[in-house]
């Protein structure tokens, strides 16, 4: 405690405010031993004065609380009159049409889009980084579609063979676009646990756009399979997962008798070589009756959309 003298503060009469208060109040006569509510420290101008001391808020305010500012909107009953509007030149957004049904057909002859080889998480099949300007616009970023899988048959990232052209050394990306231009779907056929990592919709969404029809892996991440189910692609694992080794570069694979696929069913694979030489491969799957119905209508979404 200071020792007595003319300077010591009397005991206060009230107690003091909280700290943020006292602080600066203590700081003004430049001494601890200070009584704010009692004593009169000489001001800038040498004259003592004194502050008022602080008034206590009301436990409830006399006009309630704030309840702050409402920034929700509801929709109308009927939105159908409202058109929204993208600026068709905006590479960071870009409005989305529901895919189209299934046609109830098999899926003949389709060229192996690419084969990946080992980890091929989501970021392999969707890169994010300086990719994640664009993901409001599903064109633009569909560019970057598997960029980082690595390709079974050359060891090489993001390329693969144009099986139509003959070109090899391509972007995924483009190869798909070009098969899509020339109404052919293509089919994705993936190593252990594929698509693990983040839940990346873009992974399954991109494959999607670009005209994919289905991936057939040895065996899934439990996220992206089911993002897959939701975009209306065929989600398939080997039943044999040694036949992953069959599938080669020039292959065509062929799905049949999609019209019967039930839950539990496995799915017939017929892979024609490029030798003339061809095969029958069974695919399991875990689709589930509801889910099945999200393949018909072209994806889960779509079921809600009254397509």
């Amino acid at each position: 405690p200071p020792p007595p003298g003319p300077h010591t503060a009397s005991p206060p009469t009230r107690p003091l405010p909280g700290t943020p208060e006292i602080g600066p109040v203590l700081a003004r006569p430049g001494r601890l031993a200070s009584n704010p509510i009692t004593d009169a420290p000489p001001g800038a101008d040498g004259k003592p004065s004194k502050l008022p001391p602080p008034k206590a808020a009301p436990e409830v305010p006399s006009k309630n609380f704030d309840r702050g500012r409402p920034v929700y909107v509801a929709p109308p009953a009927d939105g159908s009159a409202i058109t929204l509007k993208v600026d068709p030149k905006s590479e960071r957004l870009q409005l989305m049409e529901p895919w189209p049904a299934w046609n109830g057909q098999d899926f003949n002859d389709m060229p192996v889009l690419l084969k990946t080889k080992g980890k091929t998480t989501t970021d392999h099949i969707s890169p994010a980084g300086s990719w994640l300007r664009y993901r409001g616009h599903l064109d633009k970023f569909s560019d970057n579609m598997f960029m980082g899988a690595i390709n079974a048959y050359t060891g090489e990232a993001g390329k693969s063979k144009n099986v139509l052209t003959g070109q090899t050394g391509q972007t995924v990306s483009a190869i798909a676009r070009d098969y899509k231009a020339r109404g052919v779907k293509g089919v994705v056929v993936g190593d252990a646990n594929y698509g693990e990592g983040s839940s990346r919709e873009h992974a399954a969404l991109s494959p999607r756009l670009l005209g994919g029809a289905a991936v057939i892996v040895r065996s899934f991440a439990r996220i992206h399979e089911s993002n897959l189910k939701k975009q209306g692609l065929l989600a398939l694992t080997f039943q044999s997962p040694s036949d992953y080794d069959r599938i080669r570069e020039d292959d065509r694979l062929s799905l049949v008798g999609l019209r019967d696929m039930a839950p539990g069913k496995p799915v017939e694979c017929i892979v024609k070589h490029a030798d003339g030489t061809s095969e029958t491969l069974r695919l399991s799957h875990s689709f589930s009756a509801s889910q099945l119905d999200w393949f018909r209508k072209g994806s889960a979404l779509n079921l809600f959309h009254g397509k």
